[in-house]
């Protein structure tokens, strides 16, 4: 797992949301998200980065980018782009304090790729917070699945991948785990947590 920590503080808040980011900040694409020019903000992202940190969260990213494994990108690629996700967040007064991302394929079975839970623990870990008391927002199964695992307050934005995870519920193909509160978008979670 590669770990980039944006802020030089520990334990600075009282309150840690970690957000998945394709399909929760960004729009998602079944052809990865390799380039800048390829991220796209969803409307009212940006902007609920920017209340977070205006009410005092500690605000961090889990994300799996199995594009550098899989050869369609470099850490360098992945650096470019969250260079631009940063720039585009200080626009509305937003900050990120921690981005942790797991490069690997799928098939390498890596401990830090999401469902597992380790890039949550270690987030809580770097941050000083016991996991129950973060909060985490993913529009997938496995963002779902990682964050029960350690017993966080679990939010599934309909963004991204969150309807298609939704449905998928509703029609017995997959169960959500339990306590998983459905939001629109991650505007309207912050608008419930604040």
């Amino acid at each position: 797992m590669q770990i980039y920590p944006l802020s030089p503080v520990l334990g600075m808040t009282d309150k840690l949301i970690i957000l998945d980011r394709d399909g929760v900040i960004n729009f998602d694409s079944p052809h990865y998200i390799k380039t800048p020019e390829e991220w796209i903000p969803i409307p009212g992202s940006l902007e609920a980065i920017g209340k977070l940190k205006n009410y005092g969260w500690t605000v961090t990213i889990a994300t799996n980018q199995s594009g550098i494994g899989r050869g369609l990108m470099t850490f360098n690629d992945l650096f470019t782009i969250h260079t631009k996700m940063l720039n585009s967040i200080r626009q509305f007064g937003g900050e990120i304090d921690g981005i942790f991302f797991c490069p690997h394929h799928p098939d390498y079975n890596c401990e830090c790729r999401k469902p597992k839970p380790k890039m949550l623990i270690d987030i809580c870990k770097r941050f000083r917070f016991d996991t129950k008391d973060c909060i985490f927002v993913g529009d997938s199964l496995r963002d779902l699945l990682a964050a029960r695992s350690i017993n966080a307050k679990t939010f599934l934005v309909l963004t991204g991948n969150g309807q298609k995870t939704l449905n998928e519920y509703k029609t017995g193909l997959t169960s959500l785990p339990k306590n998983v509160e459905i939001s629109d978008d991650l505007l309207s979670v912050i608008k419930k947590i604040t």
